[in-house]
This record gives C-alpha cells, sequence and structure tokens, in this order.
C-alpha cells in the first residue's frame, strides 16, 4: 500500500469523514483526480461525483457533490456541499428528483435555469448510481 496521509471531508453539518488513505480520488470542475502523498499542493473546485477514499482495508465510496478541495502533501482537506455514503441515499427520492430534472430540462416547465436543472440530474443520476451497489 502507498504511503498513507490524512483526509478530512467536512459538510455543513458534521464531520463525514476522518481518516488515513493511500489514495483519492474525486471530481473537480477541471476532471476526474487521484491524489497521494506528497502531491503537489494545489485547490480546486469539486464537482459532484463519486469519492473514493483507498484506506488499507478496502475503497470506501460515497457521493460528493459540490465543495472546495485543498491539497497539501500530507494532507487532503474537502468542504462538501453534501457527503454521503450509499446506505444514507434514498433511491426513491433520487429517482423523483431525477424525473423532476428531466421534466425541467425536457421543456415542459415554462423558463428555467437550464444549468441548476442539469446540475438537479446530475445530482441525482449520482446518487443512484451510487446506491445500487
Amino acid at each position: 500500500m502507498a504511503d498513507m496521509f490524512k483526509v478530512k471531508v467536512i459538510t455543513p453539518d458534521r464531520v463525514f469523514y476522518e481518516g488515513d488513505v493511500g489514495m483519492v480520488e474525486l471530481k473537480t470542475t477541471e476532471g476526474d483526480i487521484g491524489v497521494y502523498k506528497n502531491h503537489i499542493p494545489l485547490t480546486c473546485i469539486v464537482a459532484p461525483g463519486v469519492l473514493n477514499l483507498h484506506e488499507a482495508d478496502g475503497v470506501k465510496k460515497a457521493a460528493l457533490h459540490t465543495g472546495f478541495v485543498e491539497i497539501l502533501q500530507d494532507q487532503v482537506t474537502i468542504l462538501a456541499e453534501v457527503a454521503e455514503w450509499p446506505e444514507e441515499i434514498d433511491r426513491n427520492r433520487a429517482e423523483e428528483a431525477r424525473i423532476r430534472a428531466e421534466r425541467r430540462l425536457s421543456g415542459s416547465e415554462g423558463s428555467i435555469d437550464v444549468t441548476r436543472a442539469e446540475l438537479a440530474l446530475n445530482k441525482a443520476l449520482l446518487r443512484l448510481k451510487l446506491s445500487e451497489k
């Protein structure tokens, strides 16, 4: 296993995760990124995607929504709007959100904020994808 480093994921209502990992993978607005210990210092904007935390005994996956990530050589801190473990996701609610977003994007609801509707659709699809495993 690679050298371990600290990762902390903080949401507005809790410290979602705090632990040692060998690698962390997440999606940013610039693309997918994987981080090992001694990574060059970097700050990025988090995009909705799957967060992969490579611990010594396996990989933990979580849904990670918008926020910021600070990468230092020996630690990564993620400030997220929302972070959810697969078992915390309500599949029915996510399916309803997907249907609403698709309906908005199809143009059947008058004038809409397309960017907001696309973001809602991406979040719903992420939740559905992660909760099915």
